[in-house]
């Protein structure tokens, strides 16, 4: 363009997000938002129309935490962005960097009632890190570059900018805009020496260590350094959910299959990029020892010290503070002893452990378990795919069965503990893949109550041609369900309403006929052999999207636990 040419604010939108490195936008248009989507795909943004807010924003999430650059969530105002607030919180509460850009009422209609009007800057400040209208057009490009360095830099997070529907068609002479350079990738931050120092001292003392790696190791690139310190000291390792693959599973240090065993005796635990929320429970007894001493790694200040005062902290990049570790290791020669009795102890519940999960997958009684359903999967699918799952006992046996061996290849609820991601999550996965690794599948585990959040996105998955195999393991509920015989029983005691059970779907529900609407596959499965037949067609089949519903055992649970899953307080 000349200098002196005019440009729409759809047009700087769009220009601006190019301009910062954004590769893919995800939403709904309508009034008054069309034409920034129209505008980015222009400027040569990818934009994938979606079918609800809620997944568009999963979606445009997991394109940050893949990526480590923000997606963009395009959304409508009022009800379009209020359906985003899930998807914001999601990605600040799982420390992924996004970008949300909601439209809104014109400036000159504000509180008249406007169409879909709503105060959305002050509502996002609550949700994201970055909550901010720009005040003309002319600062559009900055206020977008400050939006994406805020979501990446420090903790990662979300970021709203709100865009008025008179900005969109108004026009600004080009050369009044303040146009910014592209923001790079956050500097790397090192930890203090004396802490390094302090803390290779205290895992040299340890009798029982225990290193813990969180998903902000994988989100940091920090597996081959995290892998080299893992030969290098012999220590055991528990990954959490999706830390799944920065160190494969199967590696001989990985001690996931005695996750409370580990957790319960361990003196010295590394916290590598994991916090001490619910899903470690808190760093506190009975889960973990009374005196245990952590040594706490994260990029956040603010963590250092959350529910367990650390013996260490180090403040820093993942990634440069394990190399940290790394050459401190190296100059004493460390090692922990591979036949020690805390590696006796922890390979005895290892063997236990899956020895008891493997004769529940070997069951051969009908309707199937969960184990069994997960060891044919974990049989014929590439070791290599990306596994998206959500649901309760779908994901979490899902997570001791099928292991992963690379980074970055696990996506779930996450630590918000979010159900409804799975499709938006599968499809950002594939378009990823699709760009950089078009060899690797996406394979998408749901419950059927998870499905249910957004299975309208098998639509979209069709239209884009996505290769993703969805398998909704299907047990008539949420937790556990009713066979057929048993809710024709319920029905005869009145209205289903007053009868029956909450957690209960109606059975033998054929979800795959919604992928089979759209063009794709569907497998209605009830045996293993016909489990191991989709499966194998589906994994044959690179071009066309598939759903394999597979109907389970209603009362089908995790094998007993040492431990309830969820910490709950006792006061």
């Amino acid at each position: 363009m000349a200098a002196g040419e005019a440009v729409s604010g759809a047009l700087l939108v769009a220009e601006a997000l190019r301009a910062q490195n954004i590769e893919y936008m995800f939403g709904i248009v309508g009034i008054p938002v069309t034409e920034i989507a129209v505008a980015a795909q222009a400027v040569g943004i990818k934009y994938i129309g979606m079918r609800n807010e809620q997944a568009a924003c999963y979606a445009a999430s997991a394109i940050g935490y893949l990526t480590g650059r923000p997606g963009v969530c395009l959304v409508v105002s009022g009800p379009g962005f209020l359906h985003a607030l899930g998807g914001m919180a999601n990605a600040t509460v799982n420390c992924w960097p996004l970008i949300v850009i909601g439209g809104s009422s014109d400036r000159n209609q504000e509180t008249m009632g406007a169409f879909q009007e709503f105060p959305q800057v002050e509502a996002g400040r609550l949700y994201n890190k970055l909550s901010v209208r720009p005040s003309s057009l002319e600062v559009i490009p900055a206020v977008i570059e400050k939006a994406v360095r805020t979501s990446m830099y420090g903790r990662p997070g979300s970021c709203y900018i709100d865009i008025p529907g008179d900005f969109v068609n108004l026009e600004v002479n080009k050369s009044s805009v303040k146009y910014v350079e592209c923001c790079p990738p956050p500097p790397t931050s090192m930890a203090e020496h004396s802490a390094v120092s302090k803390a290779v001292s205290i895992i040299a003392h340890a009798k029982q260590p225990l290193l813990i790696i969180g998903k902000g190791a994988a989100y940091s690139h920090a597996e081959n350094n995290i892998r080299k310190l893992v030969d290098l000291c012999g220590l055991p390792f528990l990954p959490t959910p999706m830390a799944k693959g920065v160190v494969p599973d199967n590696h001989p240090n990985c001690v996931a299959a005695a996750r409370s065993t580990a957790l319960q005796h361990a003196d010295v635990v590394i916290l590598l990029g994991a916090r001490l929320n619910w899903i470690l429970h808190f760093g506190l007894p009975p889960r973990f020892r009374k005196d245990v001493k952590v040594i706490q790694i994260d990029i956040c200040a603010e963590e250092l010290g959350n529910n367990v005062r650390p013996a260490a902290a180090l403040l820093g990049d993942i990634n440069a503070v394990t190399k940290q570790l790394l050459e401190e290791f190296s100059k004493r020669l460390l090692k922990y002893p591979s036949n020690s009795e805390w590696w006796k102890k922890l390979r005895e519940k290892i063997k236990n452990n899956e020895e008891r999960s493997k004769e529940l997958a070997l069951q051969k009684s009908l309707p199937m378990n969960y184990y069994t359903v997960f060891h044919h999967i974990r049989e014929l699918i590439p070791k290599d795919s990306i596994l998206v799952s959500e649901g309760a006992n779908t994901m979490d046996i899902g997570r001791t069965m099928l292991p992963n061996y690379y980074p970055r290849q696990r996506l779930d609820a996450g630590t918000f503990g979010t159900m409804g991601v799975g499709l938006g999550f599968a499809i950002a996965a594939a378009l990823v893949a699709k760009d950089r690794t078009p060899e690797k599948r996406v394979i998408c585990i749901e419950g059927d109550s998870a499905f249910g959040f957004s299975g309208m996105e098998v639509e979209t998955i069709c239209r884009y041609n996505l290769p993703i195999v969805i398998i909704v393991v299907n047990n008539n509920g949420i937790y556990t369900g009713l066979n057929a015989d048993n809710w024709k029983e319920m029905l005869q005691y009145g209205d289903p309403a007053t009868c029956v059970p909450p957690v209960s779907l109606l059975p033998n529900s054929h979800y795959e006929e919604i992928m089979s609407a759209f063009g794709g596959k569907g497998y209605f499965v009830k045996t293993p052999e016909e489990l191991q037949k989709a499966l194998k067609a589906s994994m044959t089949d690179k071009q066309t999207p598939s759903l394999i519903n597979v109907m389970i055992d209603p009362q089908s649970d995790r094998k007993k636990q040492e431990f309830p899953w969820l910490t709950r307080s006792n006061l």
